[in-house]
């Protein structure tokens, strides 16, 4: 599929990605050191995420993964993707992003979540959260997902998230498999701080979109706010409930599966 990609690109001047380039006999750079106007995935949802955490270049992604929520393009639609792309006939959709600051250290950003969870298996913690400096509420769970709206669909959809509309400034807070029955997601401003704590510390593992894993004492505080940067997709359609239907509503077994 990536050399259909080459193929439909001959004669535009493009760079290829360094391990994509050494799979396909070619010559490449490392991804954080393009300098390139748009960038094409090829993949699946989680090529999408690892390419975000590294580029701020718009993305069109080709779906070469199972489900493909972030990916607009099949393959047998690459050639006339390109044609539109480089005649600029697109639009540019722009998400959310999550800014993560770990005592005082800022980590990568999410386009998707940020999960802490414990390092124990079948093991709870005890998490409080706070919103602009108001205490919010205290929850025992397995562990915690920060979303975007685009990661409303993902991880935070299968522990009982909302689905939230990308237009929607808003982060969601999900707990996961929560003690109390009570305990459900909550829906903030994205202009809000959150602000985590784990009482009684004990070590918890927090990942941002399924690729950066971090391990945590337990005793550190945890901000969330928006960031400064945004994800950006070149779209071709504005169809966000068509896919929606599509892929995760029609396709119930797919349902909760992770971008």
């Amino acid at each position: 599929m990536a050399k259909k990609v080459l193929e439909a690109l001959k004669g535009v001047d493009y760079v290829v990605e360094t391990h994509t380039a050494e799979a396909l006999g070619l010559k490449g750079i490392p991804l954080a050191k393009m300098k390139v106007d748009a960038l094409i995935t090829v993949g699946g949802d989680g090529t999408i995420l690892r390419t975000l955490q590294a580029s701020d270049a718009p993305v069109m992604g080709v779906n070469a993964g199972v489900l493909g929520f972030l990916t607009e393009i099949q393959s047998e639609e690459i050639k006339t993707a390109i044609k539109k792309l480089l005649k600029g006939d697109y639009h540019i959709d722009e998400r959310l992003k999550l800014k993560t600051v770990l005592n005082g250290k800022r980590l990568e950003d999410a386009t998707n979540e940020a999960v802490v969870h414990t390092a124990h298996i079948a093991k709870m913690r005890h998490f409080a959260i706070s919103v602009d400096g108001t205490p919010a509420t205290e929850i025992r769970a397995d562990g915690l997902i920060v979303a975007t709206p685009t990661g409303s669909t993902s991880y935070a959809m299968s522990v009982g998230s909302s689905i939230i509309d990308p237009r929607v400034d808003a982060f969601v807070i999900a707990p996961i498999a929560p003690f109390r029955l009570a305990a459900r997601p909550l829906v903030v401003s994205a202009r809000s701080k959150i602000a985590v704590m784990i009482l009684d510390p004990k070590e918890c593992t927090m990942v941002i979109d399924g690729q950066c894993e971090f391990k945590i004492r337990g005793d550190e505080t945890l901000v969330f706010t928006a960031s400064e940067k945004k994800a950006r997709f070149i779209s071709f359609k504005d169809d966000f409930y068509r896919n929606l239907e599509e892929k995760l509503i029609a396709s119930a077994p797919f349902a909760a599966h992770r971008h």
